[in-house]
């Protein structure tokens, strides 16, 4: 009896320990949710509350409601035809100006004139929530613990202010990675960190560092015109002067959704965790008929080709040359591909409105994966050990396809001017060539070997989060010091004034000295 009720009594209090809190999220949309959702199951599983706050014209998120996921939906005056126009104005930019010494500088300024219209779209969104004084009420009764922003959609964090709660950030990277420079106070020296968008790696020559120079500088000057419009917005959101830079450093933790076996080494800061792969997971088996397709490769295995879920078909020529390239190798394919049937399109070659991505990558039969270098993608790759065909079309694509060219895991072929030849032999190195498949296991095996999960890593600081409101303790006294006191420009004028002023005294007291022992000198002359 006594044993029944301690062991009772052990179970109330584990109880008491797992029961969850309340989460805020504020997601943005496209693959930047999908990984969001994975840490939203998470919550739930481990008894938290989660409330997203989104849009009435979201484009990816849908919301369903179970007891533990509710969904706060504000009124905005935009369906999603206005997000799907400025996706296709940023992927028609890359394909038109992608990039290059010669074009960097007409790059920035078209994409920096679509920017402009997204962060117009952005504080729609924003006035939406804030504006709505009832909706702002019912968020301040839920008790949230904590918010869990993207920095790509501004103003999670002045909701999160206005409710009086810590916020993190969950984020690949921002655009131009701005953001986490001047707000996140991160180093980035230009000599061997490359700029993202620059498709530069760590190992950089001559030319490369004045690249990689030039394009910060592009960078900064983007961020002062387009980020900085925000101060305005913030200070009167806030009530007080501020700016979007002081706003988001106050961020407790950053949720980075990458890590070594992606990126090159470089230094970060201790709010700043590594998450990279989260969504990742053990291979599931695949629905009967595709696994019939699959088997019946043999010993030549399958390749998987998709472009995301943003690029959902091609120009009915680049679509004939890919096909006409597929139906000249021996292996499967399957072929996510929404568009009309190619006229080119083999025997060997399966075309799907929709793949089961992540368990087609996993299957011992899969021999390449060509994919357009979305992170989430590269990550399934890189955990299930699988070599790549890179096809970049805009955004990070080209820097994450650059990131595992050096790390010899993948291919690249240039979607605007490749042949079917082209195509053909970037699939048949990345194939045949046992190298691209050794560095895919290399990289899958330090993915793997972590003392904790990329899901667990994440959840954990949001947990520690809510139970330390807050983690100022990791958070750096940069944020404390203007620019000048950060760049140490003061005490660099310090020191050189006192240098100046030494140089003077010296100067004068020679000169004076000089005067002195010439009138000494005309004086014994005179005598």
């Amino acid at each position: 009896m006594l044993k029944n009720i301690l062991l009772l009594s052990l179970q109330i209090s584990f109880l008491g320990i797992t029961l969850g809190g309340n989460v805020l999220i504020w997601p943005t949309e496209g693959s930047h949710w999908l990984n969001i959702k994975v840490i939203i199951d998470e919550l739930i599983r481990k008894q938290h509350n989660v409330t997203v706050l989104t849009y009435s014209g979201s484009l990816y998120i849908k919301p369903t409601y179970t007891p533990s996921l509710t969904f706060e939906i504000s009124k905005v005056g935009f369906g999603k035809e206005r997000i799907e126009e400025i996706i296709r104005k940023i992927i028609l930019i890359w394909l038109e100006n992608r990039p290059s010494p010669s074009t960097i500088w007409r790059f920035y300024h078209e994409i920096g004139k679509v920017f402009k219209d997204f962060h117009m779209l952005c504080r729609e969104i924003c006035d939406g929530i804030l504006k709505n004084q009832e909706q702002m009420e019912k968020l301040k009764k839920s008790k949230f613990e904590v918010v869990i922003s993207d920095p790509i959609f501004p103003c999670g964090d002045i909701i999160a202010l206005k409710l009086g709660i810590p916020f993190m950030y969950s984020l690949r990277f921002s655009p131009a990675s701005t953001v986490e420079k001047h707000c996140g106070k991160i180093p980035y020296p230009p000599s061997y960190v490359p700029a993202i968008l620059s498709e530069l790696t760590d190992q950089m020559s001559f030319t490369d560092r004045i690249r990689n120079f030039i394009s910060y500088s592009l960078q900064d000057y983007m961020f002062n015109n387009i980020w900085e419009s925000w101060d305005s917005y913030y200070s009167e959101a806030l009530g007080k002067p501020t700016t979007l830079c002081e706003t988001m450093g106050k961020a407790e933790i950053w949720l980075m959704r990458t890590y070594w076996d992606f990126e090159f080494p470089r230094p970060y800061l201790p709010n700043f965790q590594f998450v990279g792969g989260l969504h990742c997971k053990p291979a599931k088996p695949l629905p009967k008929e595709m696994e019939e397709f699959v088997q019946s490769s043999g010993e030549h295995g399958i390749v998987v080709f998709s472009l995301g879920s943003m690029v959902r078909n091609l120009p009915e020529q680049k679509a004939n040359l890919i096909a006409s390239a597929f139906a000249q190798i021996p292996q499967k394919v399957l072929w996510r591909y929404k568009g009309k049937t190619p006229a080119t399109l083999g025997a060997n070659t399966r075309l799907y409105d929709w793949i089961p991505q992540n368990d087609l990558l996993g299957h011992p039969k899969t021999r390449a994966f060509i994919t357009h270098g979305g992170t989430n993608g590269i990550y399934e790759a890189i955990y299930h050990g699988v070599p790549m065909v890179g096809v970049p079309m805009f955004a990070d694509q080209y820097d994450n396809i650059a990131h595992m060219k050096a790390k010899g895991a993948a291919v690249e072929v240039n979607i605007n001017t490749m042949t079917s030849a082209d195509f053909l032999n970037a699939l048949r190195t990345v194939i045949n060539d046992p190298s691209y498949k050794e560095n895919a296991m290399r990289l899958s095996r330090i993915h793997h070997d972590q003392p904790v999960k990329p899901l667990d890593r994440a959840v954990f600081w949001i947990e520690f989060v809510m139970r330390h409101r807050g983690a100022k303790h990791l958070r750096p006294a940069a944020h404390n010091l203007t620019w000048f006191q950060y760049h140490s420009l003061d005490v660099i004028g310090f020191l050189l004034a006192c240098g100046a002023a030494a140089l003077f005294l010296v100067t004068k007291c020679c000169l004076f000295s000089c005067r002195k022992f010439g009138k000494r000198g005309k004086k014994k002359k005179r005598e």
